[in-house]
């Protein structure tokens, strides 16, 4: 059988339409969760949160924020809507929670910069401290928050396909894609400290206040978001 004969077998077609399908679909996943977690803004915010440790602990916090941030999407994928639905909890109230918390992280986050010259000439903090923060408040709610999460949850109502086969390749896609997220935070907060160091510590405070600043506007959108939410899903509720 020639090279011509074979590119023509029906199921060759078949397999190259299934591999463009995974591709399409992890891309779509990861343009998706890419703008709302957002690596790429969060990392001043992590340099700061991390100031005065040491590279490996660095490093290590990075690894567990990455890891921390792949298993809370990929449950929100696939489990999130069920663990809602047995609290009894609404995607609005999700938001509006979450929105509060992201919120207040902001503000803390833009109050305390006027200390970062203090804590780079105090003493050398406890890792500790900063290692039981790698889950709350770097990876929840400021790397994967509420937005991240309910982008997740309408990812995974959407996950029907017409057999078993089909779901399990979508499902595969999305994983793959969160991954890549995973890859990606990681990526972004372990060279967090060579964006400090490029930017100098004049530089550093303006991002970091820029950036404490958009994390606080996106809590508040994403409060508004859950409000409204909520204020149609009152109208619409049967007397």
């Amino acid at each position: 059988m020639d090279c011509e004969a074979l590119l023509q077998q029906p199921w060759l077609g078949y397999a190259r339409s299934r591999m463009y399908a995974i591709i399409r679909n992890v891309l779509l996943v990861f343009a998706a969760l890419l703008p709302i977690v957002n690596p790429f803004g969060m990392a001043p915010i992590f340099a700061e949160m991390t100031l005065g440790y040491s590279t490996n602990i660095r490093r290590t916090v990075a690894m567990r924020v990455a890891v921390n941030g792949v298993v809370l999407l990929v449950a929100s994928l696939f489990i999130g809507s069920y663990i809602l639905q047995f609290f009894g909890v609404t995607l609005a109230a999700v938001q509006i929670g979450g929105g509060l918390v992201v919120t207040i992280a902001g503000w803390r986050i833009l109050n305390r910069q006027d200390d970062l010259k203090d804590r780079q000439l105090g003493a050398q903090p406890s890792d500790d401290r900063i290692l039981s923060q790698a889950f709350y408040p770097i990876t929840l709610p400021l790397t994967v928050g509420p937005g991240s999460i309910a982008v997740a949850l309408t990812l995974g109502s959407n996950l029907h396909e017409e057999n078993h086969l089909q779901l399990i390749v979508s499902a595969l896609a999305a994983v793959i894609g969160i991954l890549l997220i995973g890859v990606t935070i990681f990526l972004c907060y372990r060279f967090a400290d060579e964006l400090e160091r490029l930017l100098g510590p004049t530089g550093t405070s303006i991002l970091i206040r820029l950036s404490a600043f958009i994390v606080l506007c996106i809590g508040i959108q994403i409060m508004v978001n859950g409000l409204d939410d909520f204020y149609h899903y009152l109208i619409s509720a049967p007397k």
